[in-house]
Formats: structure tokens, sequence, C-alpha cells
């Protein structure tokens, strides 16, 4: 018997709400294949206080002169498929080990990372708000901006950085029209290409709405719209979690990253607990393991959210769909799709559980002139996965070289 390594990371994160849903929502209860299990559905409260239930129900069964032994063994019980699967990714050996390039331009806590320092055509790269932007550049083999600097094109990536003192206090205006608007400035004299992922395609449509005339073209990537569309109610929930997030975000001027983190989890629980069960079924040293190691070490290594941007994406965006009622503004004026004048790509991906493609579909219409790639992939798949190069990369290196 092999005797199993220590222990090399934290994550999942929460720790603790991931083993809970172990024992609220085990493999035998297919609530993914249930009626019931569909946020905004007359049922789904519902559902979810019955599964609350559950540990009140134990503790009435619980024997009271048995003590905590009695306790436990009335409890739901762990699933050992999941637990193994955790345990697994916490002792798997892997590490990244790619370095950044060269830093072309920083202000505050962000920076521009030159990948494609053999010239080419200038392609910004702007990721998200919440999560690292090492997703772009993941690991050997995977890594997009690599891959694109040896076609032709020179990627940029603006990095985010952990939010200091002064980004606690950003709005998105502050870092639509300010900081990622200044990273364009000095990039200006080469035209580039301003290419958005996921919620970093709302910065940087926003952008392009102000600037147009200083970029060469703009992509869209998994870029979410309409915030009601496709998600079953999450959204308006989302929303109306605000007020219970504000004692969270007062604390620490920012909504923290287990947070964020346990928001992602709870609009999907089978889902997060059938990857990890999934993990420790593979080939612990194969090519898709280390990959999905990678993959749930970016996703575990978030960023804090400004509390006034946490508080602009969770109500405005998803609850109130501002984007799509033509509502959300940047420094006073509504973000309008329709006053980009610069050619548009807009990628939906067909596979799509974090943003729907109903949500990220609509700008291909909104925007002029705009081309729609749907390719057969996820969200992170399309951009990282063993099939992104022929579902993205290849595609994106070709509309950008064809702009001239």
């Amino acid at each position: 018997m092999v005797t199993p390594g220590p222990h090399l990371r934290r994550g999942p994160r929460p720790l603790l709400l991931h083993l809970a849903l172990g024992m609220l929502w085990p493999p035998n209860q297919s609530l993914a294949g249930s009626p019931g299990w569909k946020p905004g559905s007359p049922n789904w409260n519902a559902l979810l206080a019955e599964r609350a239930a559950i540990l009140a129900g134990a503790l009435g069964r619980a024997n009271p002169e048995a003590g905590l032994a009695g306790l436990l063994a009335a409890a739901p019980q762990p699933d050992p498929a999941l637990i193994a699967g955790i345990a697994a990714y916490r002792r798997h050996p892997y590490v990244r080990t790619l370095a950044d390039p060269l830093v072309l331009w920083a202000e505050g806590s962000s920076r521009v990372l030159d990948h494609g320092a053999g010239g080419g055509v200038p392609v910004l790269f702007v990721p998200s708000l919440v999560n690292r932007a090492y997703v772009l550049d993941l690991m050997d083999g995977h890594s997009m901006l690599r891959w694109l600097a040896g076609q032709g094109l020179r990627p940029l990536l603006l990095d985010w950085g952990w939010p200091g003192e002064v980004e606690r206090r950003f709005t998105l205006t502050d870092y639509v029209a300010g900081r990622l608007e200044r990273a364009l400035g000095f990039l200006a004299p080469q035209r580039p290409v301003l290419a958005g992922y996921c919620m970093g395609g709302n910065l940087a449509l926003a952008a392009a709405a102000r600037v147009g005339e200083a970029l060469r073209g703009l992509a869209l990537l998994a870029t979410p719209w309409d915030f009601h569309a496709g998600t079953d109610g999450r959204g308006a929930l989302l929303g109306a979690l605000v007020p219970a997030l504000e004692p969270l975000m007062a604390l620490g001027e920012a909504l923290p990253v287990d947070a964020l983190q346990m928001l992602f989890a709870l609009l999907d629980p089978p889902g997060v607990g059938e990857k990890y069960r999934n993990f420790g079924r593979l080939d612990q040293g194969s090519d898709r393991a280390r990959l999905f190691v990678a993959l749930e070490d970016w996703l575990n290594d978030g960023i804090p959210l400004a509390a006034p941007v946490a508080r602009e994406c969770l109500a405005g965006w998803y609850g109130e769909n501002r984007p799509m009622r033509g509502d959300w503004r940047i420094a006073g004026a509504a973000v309008d799709p329709g006053a980009v004048r610069v050619p548009t790509l807009v990628a939906v991906p067909a596979r799509d559980r974090i943003v729907p493609p109903e949500s990220a579909r609509p700008l291909a219409g909104l925007i002029p002139g705009a081309a729609l790639l749907e390719p057969a992939a996820g969200h992170i798949g399309m951009v990282a996965g063993g099939t992104a190069e022929r579902a993205l990369w290849r595609p994106l290196r070709d509309w950008a070289l064809g702009l001239g």
C-alpha cells in the first residue's frame, strides 16, 4: 500500500462547505435531475429547506443520553468518494512553475505583462476582477498567451492584482475609466486589440464604447450581458444576498475570497461534489489529473472584490440586470454595446455553466457587425482546456490577424 503524502494545499475553499455538501448532497440523491433543483422554481426554496431539515431531523433522532457519539451516529454520514477526491487533490504534487514575463506598465497593484516581446499585433487581455489573471497562462501546454505569442500576435495581460487600500475603494468607473483606460493610453500608439474574458469582457466593452478609436478590435470571451437569461433565477438570488454580505464587506472594505467561493459553490452544490468524486477516480499521474489540479489551484487562488464593485455587480448586474436594461453606467453614462464601432468577436462557449450561452449571446446582436463564435467548450475549457487550441485559440488568432 502506498502511504499518502502530506497535504500540499489548503483548498478547496471554503473546505468546511465542501465537506458539508458531501453530507447534504450525497451521490445517491440526484438533485441535478430533480425537478425541484432549479433556482427560481416554486419548489427550490422548499428543497433547500428540506435539506436543512436533514440536520434538524438528525438532531431530533439523537439520543440525548448518548452524548456526542449519539449525535454523530444520527447525523448524515460523509460521502467517502467525495472526501477521497478532496484528499487526493490536497495531496497532489503538481506545482505551477511558469514565471511571469516582463512588466510593461504598472499602476497601484495592477500590471501589464508582456507575453509577446518578439512583436506582432498587440492584444491586451482583460481578465475578471475576482480570479487571478494567470488562467490565461495556466501551465505548459495550456497557456493561451504563450501559444498566441508564437502565432504573429503580441499578447499583453492586464493583471489587476490583489486590491490594496486604494483599490478597495474603487468602483467599476475607477477600474474602467481609470485604470484600464490609462493602460490603453500607454499602449495607444500600437492600437491594440482589446480582449476581455468573463467579467473582464464587461470592462473591456465599457472601455471600447468610450475609446474605440484607440483600438484595432474588440474580443469578448464568455462575457455575460443578460444576467437573468438562462439562470433559472440565480441572478436574482445573488442580488438578494447583498444585505447579508454587508457585515463581511465592512470588515475589510471588500468581499472576501471565501465568501465569493461560497457563492459560486452554492449555485451548483451537486456539481461541486461530483467533480471531486470524478477526480478521485483518475490516474493521479495523468495529464488530465494535473490539468484538474492546476485549474482548481487557480479557482481557489481568488482575489477579494472591492465592496463598491461587489455591490454594483451582485445587486446591479445580477439582481437588477442593469447591463441588459441599458442602465449600467460608467462615469455617469450608460454602457451601450451599440456604441462600439470597432470590429468585434463575441465568443460564446456552448457548454458554459458559469455564463449561460443565453446570457452572452445577445451581445453579438447588440454590437454592430459583431462576429459570433460558439465553440463546443465550457467556460474555462475554452481558454485552458484540452481542446482550447481548436475551440478558441486558432479562431481568435485568425480573427485578430485579419484586422490588419
